[in-house]
């Protein structure tokens, strides 16, 4: 073999080589690019649970509730962390009746039906509305009481009726039914993550009314103005009234079943109304207005 005959054979072995290199790598992206899909795949499994049925919830044993506790008298935040009040006793006894632990996870009211849909909470409990809307993307259980939803102004404000909220400013928690009311029907809003800061804002004159659920309002209303402060009024005229109940994922119906019949066994036999009495609470049962 002459030199140019090997120097081209090299050069030949060479582009070989090099081809061959060129493909491992094509290979190895593939590869990895099948990997990286499959975690990807994964990754969202673990995200976006299944939502839960009767079986799933027997099965691990535990009803997992999602809440905001800055909701008195329905949730509160006590001393020591723990979420306390009315809707907290109903969720236990439910438990109880199911045979199952109850747990309890703190989210902001917004995200909470979020969180039910795909999956991460069991049932949604945080004074929830029942409303066409919310009927769309989730289901709920049979009422157990009738709420308001309830005007609060500062002590000598103007404002004495529904009417004389036209073109005020209004304080709202974002994601309520109050909120959506508000601004179904006109209204000027100013939405808030939570009612703590809807009150504040009302009393350093940021807005001129609080739209918020009539029981949680008067809880709120009689604590602040034991403290001293500028003192806030319910007014005698509410905004609207709507039935309280349960939210479950669409997914959940033989759930939702099951704890229909607890939920009307207490109403009927008077466990709702003696826990709302306990927290000193007006009661109106959603029997009344059938």
């Amino acid at each position: 073999m002459d030199t140019f005959s090997e120097g081209k054979m090299n050069l030949n072995q060479c582009f070989v080589s090099e081809e061959t290199e060129n493909q491992e790598d094509k290979m190895m992206k593939k590869v990895l690019s099948i990997i990286l899909a499959m975690m990807m795949v994964l990754f969202a499994a673990a995200a976006f649970a299944a939502p839960a049925t009767l079986a799933s919830v027997k099965e691990k044993g535990e009803l997992v509730i999602a809440t905001s506790p800055d909701f008195p008298p329905f949730e509160t935040l006590s001393g020591d962390g723990s979420v306390t009040g009315i809707e907290m006793e109903l969720a236990a006894k439910i438990a109880e009746k199911m045979g199952v632990k109850l747990t309890v996870e703190q989210v902001n009211f917004d995200s909470i039906l979020l969180g039910v849909m795909n999956g991460s909470y069991d049932v949604g409990i945080s004074g929830f509305s029942v409303t066409e809307e919310r009927k769309k993307n989730v289901l709920f259980t049979d009422p157990y009481c009738m709420a308001a939803q309830a005007i609060v102004v500062v002590e000598g404000s103007p404002i004495a009726t529904k009417a004389d909220l036209e073109g005020k400013l209004i304080s709202v928690q974002a994601g309520t039914t109050g909120e959506l009311y508000c601004l179904q029907n006109g209204y000027n809003v100013e939405s808030y993550s939570s009612n703590t800061d809807a009150q504040m804002a009302v009393q350093n004159g940021t807005v001129d009314a609080w739209v918020i659920d009539d029981l949680t309002a008067a809880e709120m209303v009689k604590a602040n103005n034991e403290k001293g402060g500028k003192k806030l009024v319910v007014l005698s005229e509410a905004m609207t009234a709507e039935p309280y109940a349960f939210a479950f994922a669409k997914e959940s119906g033989d759930l939702v079943e099951a704890i229909n019949g607890y939920v009307d066994e207490m109403v009927a036999d008077g466990t709702v109304a003696a826990i709302f009495e306990k927290y000193d609470a007006p009661y109106t049962s959603p029997d009344a207005v059938k």
